[in-house]
């Protein structure tokens, strides 16, 4: 990537008020676990695979996709926590910290909602 470029995506991030993307990234993890899972366990039923299992089993194994893909990528992130470690950043490490306590609520929620919908614990 270009100079230019990450500068550009630099001054984008500092710009995005911190409330709204930190609620963004609970919300988008919980989308892809919940998305994630009902469509894979369509596609285990048309398979002829067992529908609860597979979609409980789908909604562990995309856990930490969804964290992923909720935080930004994870070069971003490091990216960021490098920033706030070397160059005494602490303000952009911590809201990046809770960027990735978001998603992983989000997530967590998410495999909750799946666990209650197909009863698990049944």
């Amino acid at each position: 990537m270009d100079k230019t470029k990450k500068d550009r995506e630099d001054k984008y991030m500092n710009q995005q008020p911190f409330f709204p993307t930190f609620i963004e990234s609970y919300f988008i993890a919980l989308g892809v676990i919940l998305g994630g899972a009902l469509l894979g366990g369509l596609a285990a039923f048309l398979t002829g695979k067992p529908l609860i299992t597979e979609i409980i089993r789908i909604s562990g194994i995309i856990k930490i996709w969804a964290i992923v893909t909720a935080i930004g990528g994870t070069f971003d992130a490091i990216d960021t926590i490098e920033k706030g470690i070397y160059d005494a950043g602490t303000k952009d490490l911590f809201k990046q910290i809770l960027l990735i306590v978001s998603a992983f609520g989000g997530a967590h929620t998410g495999i909750t909602i799946i666990k209650w919908i197909t009863q698990e614990y049944i």
